[in-house]
């Protein structure tokens, strides 16, 4: 079937590669809600998936790295849409750069290859900010631009993209993906991201009222809270694809702030709190990043447009954390 042809998806099964990460925790119910449960297989590598998420709904140890476990985990659940969140983060990646090529590069051909062989119906790929290089505009950073990464993290980003690109031109694979600025979230705790102080403050800042940041305080990054992540992917994916020009590279905006506007933000709420700044290795890669993003792309061909902003975000954040913390189930 020509993805020109292909409009929205109305059932199917469904699986979710790194399902107990940042974001895909919080996709993975989304999806159940939206397929139903037991429609929807959550996979990982790790050990320490929620309890609530393996008895939700079926879950699979997966290694994406080998493409035998892939096709034979496609083929025995007659999966017809793949979300593959599986990564290893911006920070983690310099630590650990030759595991972040393969999980990142080896993870995202072995699904491609799958989805080839098998017929997929959709697959989801996300990119990142992280994409984007010095040489590109920083200030609303357009769709078209140069792409020359300096993180192990941004160059499999930007191959993934080309890969999947390829795939779509070349098989007529139905792939999609977006590149997700820093996201903010309460489900789970930092994962090793270069943007990850925005949800560390939150944590900090209900339970001890202070919070070391590693970035400087003027450092400007694009950021997204997680509902609006969750309704991009989700709006995307839901497309008609004969709007879409792009396929695997849309930019995505939500807001734009500094460790010292987001740190004014919580003391509306947390009049006593207390930051300083003690930047590390993670600035440089923040200083290569964009500090504005131009999504209007997006906006033109699925609608894209955010929710939430600064002091929403905020609000919601604190208010979330404050009532975990005071049930003693805060988990920092």
């Amino acid at each position: 079937m020509s993805i020109m042809n292909r409009k929205h998806i109305e059932k199917g099964n469904v699986l979710v590669t790194g399902a107990g990460g940042q974001i895909g925790s919080a996709l993975t119910p989304l999806l159940r809600s939206r397929f139903g449960a037991a429609n929807v297989l959550a996979t990982d590598i790790r050990d320490d998936i929620s309890p609530a998420l393996r008895e939700a709904g079926p879950y699979l140890k997966l290694d994406v790295t080998s493409q035998e476990d892939i096709r034979r985990t496609l083929e025995k659940h007659d999966i017809d849409i793949v979300y593959h969140m599986s990564a290893i983060l911006s920070a983690k990646g310099e630590n650990h750069p030759q595991l972040a090529w393969t999980v990142n590069m080896n993870g995202t051909f072995n699904i491609l290859e799958a989805a080839r062989e098998m017929g997929l119906e959709r697959i989801f790929v996300p990119s990142s900010i992280a994409a984007f290089g010095p040489e590109t505009p920083r200030d609303r950073t357009p769709q078209e631009t140069v792409l020359r990464p300096k993180t192990m993290y941004g160059v499999t980003k930007v191959a993934g993209e080309l890969l999947c690109d390829y795939y779509v031109l070349r098989y007529g694979l139905d792939v999609r993906g977006c590149r997700y600025p820093g996201i903010i979230s309460h489900e789970t705790l930092p994962g090793g991201g270069t943007t990850d102080y925005a949800v560390e403050i939150f944590y900090a800042a209900v339970k001890y009222g202070n919070f070391t940041c590693f970035l400087k305080p003027d450092t400007r990054l694009p950021m997204m809270y997680m509902p609006d992540c969750l309704k991009a992917t989700r709006e995307l994916m839901e497309a008609d694809s004969g709007r879409l020009e792009h396929h695997s590279d849309f930019n995505i905006g939500g807001m734009s702030f500094t460790p010292e506007e987001l740190a004014a933000e919580i003391r509306r709420h947390v009049p006593d709190f207390q930051i300083e700044y003690k930047p590390d290795f993670r600035q440089q890669i923040a200083d290569s990043w964009p500090r504005s993003i131009d999504d209007s792309a997006a906006r033109e061909e699925w609608d894209w447009k955010p929710d939430f902003n600064l002091a929403t975000m905020t609000e919601d954040m604190l208010r979330v954390l404050g009532e975990r913390h005071d049930r003693g189930a805060l988990g920092y």
